[in-house]
């Protein structure tokens, strides 16, 4: 059975003004400038500059929508040469196109256009090199097709075996084993080197077969890389020259050989007109006479300001007198939104400025020691809760700041997330940062014999002499959170 019934409850909800201020929050600088013109696109109301004095009056505002929703008229006169005409804004004629057009350039005038370098994709450079070859075009269509199938690092995806169905299947081209290899050996002629290859073995095989002059230690490379592949990739070099009746000097020589070739020889061929991507700092830290000053980047804090043309628009029909028809009070109506939201976008800009300033103060503050030294040992163990206490801000609002922003300091640029980290306890009951020890385990192995590099076990020796007890599963997983391999795959010649 239905019933109607009411119910009063509370609720905690976000405003609009609050949701756009988080959302600008967790934007870092690269994408905050786009964001902006993204805006002032949207909103006529808003434009970039310093801002005015003159504003709209707040008072004059709710004055007149007051007195359009009562039918008050307005008893101000008003000039014959300040009357404002309404209907100039929202006449229904439509300006013919070429009148909206304005070419104001000169033939002398210099042009400021970034520059753009159009490439050619992988795909295409490999299909140029196919139509230099003397082929049938039924060849040419079965090498369209594993061309097709080579991925970005240059590797074929597909077997042989599966690319005979999909040209029986797709193509209606019926092939054999044979004649798809004969025409991926040619493709594996192309450039780069290594193209086409169906596994890294091949790859290596394909670059060092293709070396002149056949030197000694590329001959040894070769008999490594055809005979002895697992065992080098595990570096068992033993096992290599036991095999082989290579000495130590030549084995050396020929895994030098091996570490000259490319790995990945399809980004070579990668489109050259793509962007170089750059990391923008949002904060920046210099030292002044031993005292740290931190500036925000100055994409981070825009000029903007109300449009003058709209101010003016709202201000002229609050004061004009006489009763506003439909179609003004809908002009007005749209105007005032326009006029409101842009007020709100410059408030939570400002507002994001002064958040983001308080929170890297803060986080200044409570890694004092390392920002002078920029020594990583400095560090103090901090969590989000940390800063939140300090700033008296929520956690989630920190860990906004905190996402993918940068920090331009006197000894590098840092992501802010970096310098959040656990803590553990010393031996004497010292509270030190999970990033200091991580450090001195990087330092212990860069420093090891590279003949003969530590084990994991080893390390958890040496950090425990150094005052940090440390099992040996937390030194391998600091270790792989550092990306350094095994001691295994460590070991040099």
């Amino acid at each position: 059975m239905l019933k109607q019934r009411l119910q009063q409850k509370l609720m905690q909800k976000l405003s609009p003004q609050q949701i756009q201020l988080m959302k600008l929050l967790q934007v870092p600088t690269l994408l905050l400038d786009q964001r902006i013109k993204q805006e002032i696109e949207e909103n006529p109301a808003l434009e970039e500059g310093e801002d005015f004095q003159d504003e709209v009056d707040q008072q004059e505002q709710d004055e007149y929508e007051n007195s359009i929703e009562t039918g008050e008229d307005h008893d101000d006169e008003v000039s014959n040469e300040d009357e404002f005409d309404f209907s100039d804004y929202i006449d229904d004629e439509e300006i013919p196109e070429y009148r909206l057009n304005a070419n104001n350039t000169a033939v002398d005038d210099e042009s400021r256009e970034v520059p753009s370098i159009a490439g050619s994709s992988a795909q295409e450079v490999l299909l140029t090199q196919l139509g230099l070859r003397n082929l049938s075009e039924r060849e040419q269509l079965i090498a369209r097709h594993i061309i097709g199938n080579i991925d970005e690092s240059g590797y074929l995806q597909r077997d042989i075996h599966s690319l005979i169905d999909d040209l029986a299947f797709n193509q209606n081209i019926k092939s054999n084993f044979a004649e798809v290899l004969d025409l991926l050996r040619i493709i594996q002629e192309f450039d780069p080197p290594g193209i086409g290859a169906r596994d890294l073995q091949e790859c290596l095989l394909i670059q060092i077969r293709r070396k002149q002059p056949k030197t000694k230690a590329i001959l040894h490379a070769t008999v490594m890389l055809e005979k002895n592949f697992n065992d080098f990739t595990k570096k068992h070099y033993e096992k290599i020259m036991k095999k082989h009746s290579m000495t130590e000097q030549d084995l050396k020589e020929a895994v030098e050989e091996v570490l000259k070739l490319n790995p990945k020889p399809g980004n070579s061929l990668q489109d050259s007109g793509k962007a170089a991507e750059y990391v923008v700092p949002d904060f920046i830290l210099v030292h002044n006479d031993g005292e740290m000053e931190l500036t925000l980047n100055s994409s981070n804090a825009p000029d903007l300001r109300i449009n003058r043309t709209y101010s003016e628009m709202f201000q002229t029909m609050a004061d004009s007198k006489g009763k506003a028809d439909k179609r003004q009070k809908e002009a007005l109506f749209f105007v005032k939104q326009k006029i409101d939201s842009a007020k709100w976008f410059i408030d939570a800009i400002k507002q994001r400025q002064h958040t983001l300033m308080i929170t890297m103060q803060a986080i200044l503050g409570f890694q004092k020691e390392y920002f002078l030294t920029g020594d990583e040992t400095k560090l103090r163990p901090m969590i989000l809760k940390d800063i939140a206490d300090m700033v008296q801000l929520d956690i989630s609002t920190i860990s906004r700041v905190a996402n993918s922003k940068y920090i331009q300091t006197p000894f590098g640029t840092f992501l802010l997330k970096e310098f959040f980290s656990e803590s553990m306890q010393t031996d004497k009951g010292e509270e030190v940062s999970t990033r200091e020890v991580k450090k001195i385990l990087q330092n212990c192995i860069e420093a090891e014999s590279k003949k003969k590099p530590l084990t994991d076990d080893e390390l958890a020796v040496i950090l425990k002499e150094k005052g940090y007890n440390i099992a040996r599963r937390t030194v391998a997983k600091y270790r792989e959170q550092l990306d350094i391999p095994v001691a295994r795959l460590r070991k040099e010649l």
